[in-house]
């Protein structure tokens, strides 16, 4: 015989408190069984947890029974919870899709944690967090970013670790910026005594593939893997065309779109004079806005598939995370 919800109700908070007691806990209440991912009939006593993990990993006191009071038990992976507050905000720990950036920009997006030499780091962009190439390994990273009210030393969540460089487009050799910069180096060796002159050339740019950095957190707890409104990764895949994919950012939040071109080569502009190739990139339609860089994102099983940097009125540009990976060698 089925119990009926007023007897489960009665039940629960009998046992709440003894539930929440677990480490992994972060929710009770009644809800219908699943069973190979469809609903039954049956009600449960319904345990969101904030990642299930295997009985192994966890201690005796930790263990959800199947069943209490003859009242089944069931187990869902929902993550951690989180007020619903601005994405421009402090958040510790913070979780991937909020506001970060290096002291001297303005804000991007913290995209996920990963692992590099055992460590756990912040990914996002080289432009979020090394300032476009102007950064250096130790740089504060506040959270949040500048624009959004980060300051130093209050809100330095992490140092800045490693960038890969962006190859950019010189300014042309016609430029008064330019050409003024070789005169006043020419000046200067001509006092040492130097025949070498130096002049204003326009160098071919090289093709890019990433625009990727990493920071290395002041402290493992002021960081959660936990990406707002999607949750924990599931592992990497490559991105395919026709591919539905998700990211959480800064600006837009929890937005959705399909790969709709692979193999893509763009310029990309940033600002001022400065201009970009990258090759094998992915397009998707319009899901980002500005700040949104950095974001991670992830296909409709939580597996992460590239890093949003780019975008225009009509399209988002994504690096794919196996190229990420390889530069930075990374790992989840």
């Amino acid at each position: 015989m089925r119990a009926d919800i007023t007897s489960i109700r009665d039940l629960l908070k009998e046992r709440r408190l003894e539930l929440h007691a677990r480490s992994n806990i972060v929710a009770t209440g009644i809800g219908y069984k699943i069973t190979k991912g469809k609903r039954t009939p049956t009600l449960s006593i319904i345990c969101s947890v904030a990642k299930k993990l295997p009985l192994s990993q966890l201690s005796r006191e930790d263990i959800i029974p199947a069943a209490m009071n003859n009242i089944p038990t069931d187990i869902v992976e929902t993550g951690l919870f989180f007020a619903l507050q601005s994405r421009t905000t402090r958040y510790r720990p913070a979780p991937g899709g909020v506001s970060i950036g290096h002291r001297d920009i303005t804000a991007g997006t913290l995209g996920c944690l990963v692992k590099k030499n055992g460590q756990i780091h912040i990914l996002s962009n080289n432009h979020v967090l090394a300032n476009s190439n102007d950064g250096h390994p130790g740089d504060p990273i506040l959270q949040p970013g500048p624009y959004d009210g980060g300051t130093y030393p209050d809100d330095h969540i992490a140092n800045l670790a490693e960038f890969v460089p962006i190859s950019f487009t010189d300014l042309p050799s016609g430029c008064s910026i330019a050409g003024g910069s070789a005169a006043f180096l020419n000046g200067i060796a001509r006092l040492l005594g130097s025949g070498t002159r130096l002049q204003a050339v326009r160098s071919q740019a090289g093709e890019n593939l990433v625009d990727a950095a990493i920071a290395r957190p002041l402290n493992d707890q002021d960081v959660t893997p936990e990406l707002l409104e999607i949750g924990t990764l599931a592992g990497t895949a490559p991105g395919e065309l026709g591919m539905d994919i998700k990211k959480s950012g800064r600006t837009t939040a929890l937005t959705t779109g399909e790969i709709q071109q692979v193999d893509v080569t763009v310029s990309v502009q940033y600002g001022g004079s400065r201009v970009a190739s990258f090759t094998d990139q992915l397009m998707a339609g319009a899901m980002s806005q500005g700040g949104d860089s950095g974001s991670a994102v992830v296909d409709t099983s939580n597996r992460l598939v590239g890093l949003l940097f780019a975008g225009s009125d009509t399209s988002t540009i994504i690096n794919r995370i196996e190229n990420v990976f390889t530069a930075l060698d990374l790992s989840l």
